[in-house]
């Protein structure tokens, strides 16, 4: 017959012995609690230890001889009398004294906040965490490169799997459908120099030299990343919420399954697309920003249109256009690699799109900018000033 939880407490020969018997468990618990607390050998409010010590003499034994069962809330009544009069334990089933000690090691003190760090190592560890994640991305990438590479090698090999429509169509979308929001911003951005320009140089009645200043920079720097830029912040997020998507919604899997290649079919044309009309859509930036760099000379400084493209094909040497075209190719691969490379890391959940996405954009945007340094030494080291 199952007995419900009962004890017993005796203080004879000098020894204070609590046995327990029946279930300790929840449903046979009845109202042994209160009737421990009422001796004082189990008080539920007590949080520290030692709390309840003082509320009898002392308890040395705890016998659990007639204990038939116990679940985790009839152990922790036991351990709480064990740990608060510091009570030794005798009898009681094998199963019964595991459960006890997995109480006593689960008994440890829970801080509520946690300590306060430095804020120089938290700044530190934020640092470094940033360049484990820089430096795995961009091992990352020169795997993902030599994936693209062999993809070509296996191209070049058997022409007939070359997707010829599916590059035009990334031409469209990396370069025609940009054309008005790149014009725009390159004619505003040569508006911008001119006016910033003459407004230092009036100072020294240096106007004319305004042309110099929107032709050089329109066509060896500004032109080509501005354009990158921009190219970056609308297809390169583009590729990787595509192929990001693509992934979620294991179509990349399904590609995989029938035999056809994610790299030659979804990386190599926009990758393609992206390196091809970046030299094209460098050099109509730069037009586009000379163009109104001459809107601003002709009606701020009176400077004729005709004289200001005179003055420009004299100052401005084919040498800067041909810097343009040669960074131009590099950027757009360094795009295009880096939006393909985020969206095929997506795994688990939508909100890594996201996050990939923007990851694209700030690593493609980054990368090209740190290139556009290392191109600009390079060149001047080779006397192309």
């Amino acid at each position: 017959m199952n007995r419900g939880a009962d004890f017993t407490y005796d203080s004879n020969d000098g020894e204070s012995v609590i046995r327990f018997s029946g279930r300790m468990t929840l449903a046979r618990m009845g109202d042994l609690p209160q009737r421990l607390a009422e001796i004082g050998g189990y008080d539920e409010g007590a949080d520290q230890h030692g709390d309840d010590a003082d509320r009898v003499s002392r308890i040395d034994r705890i016998d659990l001889t007639d204990v038939e069962r116990v679940d985790t809330v009839g152990a922790w009544i036991i351990y709480r009398i064990k740990r608060d009069y510091r009570a030794t334990i005798d009898g009681g089933k094998p199963e019964v004294c595991k459960l006890l000690g997995e109480i006593e090691k689960a008994d440890k003190k829970v801080r509520i906040r946690p300590d306060r760090s430095s804020t120089l190592l938290e700044m530190l560890g934020t640092v470094g965490k940033a360049s484990k994640v820089a430096f795995q991305s961009l091992i990352g990438m020169v795997g993902f490169f030599g994936a693209m590479v062999a993809a070509i090698g296996g191209l070049i090999r058997n022409p007939r799997r070359f997707r010829l429509n599916a590059v035009v169509q990334r031409f469209e979308v990396v370069g025609v459908n940009a054309l008005g929001i790149i014009g725009l911003m390159s004619f505003l951005i040569g508006i911008v120099i001119a006016q910033q320009g003459a407004t230092q140089l009036e100072q020294f009645g240096m106007e004319m030299f305004t042309i110099n200043l929107v032709g050089r920079s329109a066509m060896r720097e500004l032109g080509v990343l501005m354009t990158a830029i921009m190219v970056a912040g609308r297809s390169g997020s583009a590729f990787a919420a595509q192929l990001g998507t693509m992934k979620l919604t294991e179509e990349i899997d399904a590609m995989r399954t029938i035999g056809v290649s994610p790299m030659e079919a979804l990386v190599l044309p926009r990758v393609l697309a992206a390196t091809i009309m970046m030299p094209l859509l460098g050099f109509y930036a730069g037009v586009a920003a000379v163009l109104g760099g001459m809107m601003f000379v002709w009606i701020g400084l009176e400077i004729p249109p005709i004289t200001y493209l005179q003055r420009i094909r004299e100052v401005v040497p084919m040498t800067d256009v041909w810097i343009g075209l040669i960074k131009a190719p590099v950027f757009g691969l360094i795009i295009g690699l880096t939006g393909c490379y985020q969206g095929m890391q997506v795994e688990a959940n939508a909100e890594e799109v996201g996050l990939r996405t923007t990851s694209a954009v700030v690593q493609g945007i980054f990368m090209v900018i740190v290139l556009d340094a290392i191109f600009a030494v390079f060149f001047t080291g080779l006397g192309w000033k």
